[in-house]
């Protein structure tokens, strides 16, 4: 694993230890980020069930301002601290160890907003449609917001929900990244 672009580009990534995350692959990033656009002027970033933190990474490396990097998971908690230090972004990161949910409520009544967002639950959990139940209704994004979700491509996704409405979907074998905007 590996930054893709920007000011990070090639430094590499520490890998998780256990099969219990996994990440998005490098040519999934990239995908990403060829829909998104390749430089993110300041913008603020979500990075839920963040894992290795690689989407939240890259798109720092890319001009993004600041991440918040979401998992419950002490290995990937661990791992979004060590590569967000090691790339030179310690101070534009922020990690969360809580489930998704309680982080959620937690940056919404702090008043946090975002721009963009990036969700990668686990596959086994199908739980796309109440993410992005959870993301139309809070007051977490940004006008304009962009939300990537990735999901098993078996798994059925909402084409809208709250104020989010699916723009786009990519598919990748048997994955599939879903990105939602906010008018």
């Amino acid at each position: 694993m590996r930054i893709i672009a920007g000011t990070a580009r090639g430094r590499r990534l520490l890998a998780p230890r256990t099969r219990s995350i996994r990440p998005t692959a490098d040519r999934v990033r990239e995908s990403i980020f060829n829909v998104l656009g390749q430089t993110l002027n300041g913008q603020d970033v979500l990075d839920l069930f963040a894992g290795t933190g690689a989407l939240a990474l890259e798109a720092l490396s890319r001009g993004a301002g600041k991440a918040v990097l979401v998992d419950r998971d002490r290995e990937a908690v661990r791992l979004c601290e060590a590569n967000a230090r090691m790339l030179g972004f310690g101070d534009r990161v922020r990690v969360l160890s809580a489930p998704v949910e309680q982080a959620v409520k937690r940056l919404e009544r702090d008043g946090e907003r975002f721009d963009l967002i990036f969700a990668d639950p686990p596959y086994a959990a199908k739980a796309v449609p109440q993410i992005v139940g959870a993301l139309g209704a809070a007051a977490l994004l940004k006008p304009g917001a962009i939300a990537c979700i990735e999901h098993d491509k078996r798994e059925i996704v909402p084409s809208t929900s709250g104020r989010l409405a699916k723009v786009d979907e990519r598919r990748f074998g048997d994955s599939v990244v879903s990105i939602y905007r906010l008018p």
